[in-house]
C-alpha cells in the first residue's frame, strides 16, 4: 500500500526501548486474559452498522445485548449509511474521544446530474484531495460555519454513465455527501451522495466487523452454555481500539502515580514510540500491555530518549483504575 493511499493512523511505527524493566506478574492482568465480565468492561467491538437506525440507537442496543451501563460510538453514521461502527464498551467509554477523532475511509457511490467524460470527472476529483474548505450541510449536528477538513486521499474507482465508485481517506468530521456536491459544482453538472459505506475508522477495518445477530448470539452462548469464546472472538480488548495513538510503555512503579492524576516523568519510561513529537495525544500502556491514560506529550521522542528528568507528558483522561498496581512513590515525611 503506498503512503498516498493511508490514513495517518496507519503508518508504521517503531518502538524504541529507554532502558529494561520487568513487570511483576501479581499485578495488572494482560488485555486478552481478563476476566470476561472486565473483559466486557474493558472492551470494544467493531460493528456492522446496519441502514436505517441512528449510530445512537445501535449503540444502545449492543449496551442492552451486553447488559452493560455504559457504551460510546466512534463518530456518528446518518441512518442510511453502513460500515465500520467501533463501539467501546463499559469503562472504554473514557476513551472514545480518542477514536471518535482517528481518520476514516469511505466507499462513495455518487450520482452526476448530467453526464461528464470520465477523463474530466478524474480530472476534477484530483483537486479534491489535500486541505479543503468545507461547509457543514444544512442538516447536519456542527454549527455552521467554514472548516478545514483534510483529505488523505481520492480514488475514482469507477465511472460509469453517470454513477462515479470513490474511495476516500478522509479526516474526521468530513462530509461526503457535501464533497459530492462539491465536485458535482466544479463539473458543472451537479451531483449527489447516492449510497455510503465506512470502510475504516482508525485501527478498524471491514474485515474484522461484527453484526448484531452475532453479538446477541455470542451473548446467548455465554449467558446459557458459558461459553464466552464468542464473546471473546467478536469484543476485543479497548487496547486494540487505541493501537492508532503513538505509545510511551512505563514502568509499573510508574503507574499508581499516572493513576492518581500525577504528570508522568521521563525515569518512568521504558520504551516509546520513535515519532513522538511535543505536544502530541500519547497513550501509556502498561509492560503488559494495559492502557494506564491519555496524556499530553510535553517533549518529543528524542528528549525523551536523552534525558534523565523532566515531565514526558501531562495526564489528560485515566483510563485504568487507582490501586491496580502498588505506590511506587511515597510522600515526604511531614
Amino acid at each position: 500500500m503506498k503512503s498516498s493511499d493511508m490514513l495517518p493512523s496507519e503508518y508504521p511505527r517503531k518502538l524504541v526501548q529507554k532502558t529494561d524493566a520487568t513487570t511483576n506478574p501479581a499485578y495488572g492482568c494482560s488485555p486478552i486474559e481478563r476476566p470476561v465480565k472486565e473483559y466486557l468492561e474493558m472492551g470494544v467491538v467493531n460493528l456492522d452498522k446496519p441502514r436505517g437506525p441512528t449510530s445512537h440507537e445501535v449503540t444502545a442496543w449492543v449496551k442492552d445485548i451486553l447488559g452493560l451501563n455504559r457504551a460510546g460510538h466512534s463518530g456518528s453514521l446518518d441512518p442510511g449509511v453502513t460500515g465500520v461502527q467501533p463501539i467501546m464498551l463499559g469503562k472504554a467509554t473514557k476513551a472514545v474521544s480518542a477514536l471518535r477523532l482517528s481518520g476514516k475511509e469511505y466507499i462513495c457511490l455518487m450520482r452526476l446530474h448530467e453526464p461528464v467524460s470520465e477523463r474530466r470527472v478524474r480530472s476534477i476529483c484530483k483537486q479534491f484531495t489535500g486541505p479543503i474548505f468545507q461547509m457543514p450541510p444544512v442538516i447536519s449536528a456542527v454549527k455552521r460555519e467554514v472548516r478545514v477538513r483534510m483529505i488523505y486521499y481520492l480514488e475514482v474507482i469507477e465511472v460509469k454513465d453517470k454513477s462515479v465508485l470513490m474511495r476516500v481517506g478522509c479526516e474526521a468530521g468530513t462530509y461526503l455527501r457535501k464533497i459530492c456536491h462539491d465536485i458535482g459544482t466544479a463539473l458543472g453538472s451537479g451531483a449527489h451522495m447516492q449510497q455510503l459505506r465506512r470502510t475504516k475508522t482508525g485501527p478498524f477495518r471491514e474485515d474484522s466487523l461484527v453484526t448484531l445477530h452475532q453479538l446477541k448470539d455470542a451473548c446467548v452462548f455465554w449467558e446459557e452454555e458459558e461459553d464466552e469464546s464468542y464473546l471473546r472472538k467478536y469484543i476485543k480488548p479497548m487496547e486494540e481500539g487505541l493501537s492508532h495513538l503513538p505509545k510511551i510503555v512505563i514502568r509499573d512503579s510508574a503507574v499508581d502515580a499516572v493513576c492518581q492524576g500525577a504528570a508522568f516523568a521521563v525515569p518512568g519510561i521504558a520504551a516509546l514510540d520513535c515519532e513522538i513529537q511535543k505536544d502530541d495525544q500519547v497513550c501509556l500502556f502498561s509492560l503488559k500491555g494495559e492502557v494506564v491514560a491519555l496524556c499530553r506529550s510535553q517533549m518529543s521522542a528524542e528528549e525523551m530518549l536523552n534525558s534523565e528528568h523532566g515531565i514526558a507528558a501531562r495526564t489528560e483522561r485515566i483510563i485504568m483504575d487507582a490501586g491496580t498496581y502498588p505506590q511506587g512513590w511515597h510522600s515526604k515525611p511531614k
